[in-house]
């Protein structure tokens, strides 16, 4: 499930999961079914925060490390390419939910197209993990879409899944590469 090849990108994708996974939490937040939820999200804040903690002084210290992250071959193009197609689709939709009086809608759509990026940035980073997060996060929007929005905010249902699956993917993505940088 992880390519060990590239362990610097292993300790950054454990920053960027934690930090996506404390976003992801705090969204979760506008409308949980109650008190106890909001400690599960709390939880889920503080560990993404740590996490991220954890893995940026390490990937500072192993920057010059090598990385699947090639500016001169097709997986860079491709992750540009991804990037801005995401960008202007998450505007585009959340505009478009935001006018049809379906702003309850923006989180699903979000959640749906960051899982859907990560497959071609599986291929890119050359890790399947990140196909199997995409697959996962990419389900539980089609399920928060289509759950009922009252009294639970669509939010809720999208965070309380992305949330936990990030932060799991990014600290094991973390472990292994931390191992494998002091090892290498």
């Amino acid at each position: 499930m992880i390519d060990l090849s590239h362990p610097r990108d292993l300790v950054m994708i454990g920053a960027i999961f934690g930090a996506a996974a404390f976003v992801w939490a705090g969204w979760a937040q506008e409308q949980p079914p109650g008190m106890p939820w909001r400690v599960v999200l709390g939880i889920l804040s503080v560990a993404s925060a740590v996490l991220v903690a954890l893995c940026v002084p390490l990937v500072v210290r192993h920057w010059g490390a090598g990385s699947a992250f090639d500016t001169k071959g097709a997986p860079f193009l491709t992750y540009i390419i991804v990037f801005w197609v995401e960008v202007a689709l998450m505007i585009g939709l959340s505009i478009w939910a935001n006018a049809a009086g379906r702003a309850d809608l923006i989180a699903p759509l979000i959640l749906a197209i960051v899982g859907i990026h990560f497959l071609p940035l599986a291929w890119v980073f050359g890790q399947p993990i990140l196909a199997v997060v995409g697959v996962v996060l990419s389900a539980a929007a089609v399920v928060a879409a289509l759950v009922d929005a009252s009294p639970v905010a669509r939010s809720f249902w999208c965070g309380i899944v992305a949330a936990p699956v990030l932060l799991a993917a990014g600290a094991w993505g973390a472990i292994a590469g931390r191992g494998a940088l002091q090892q290498g």
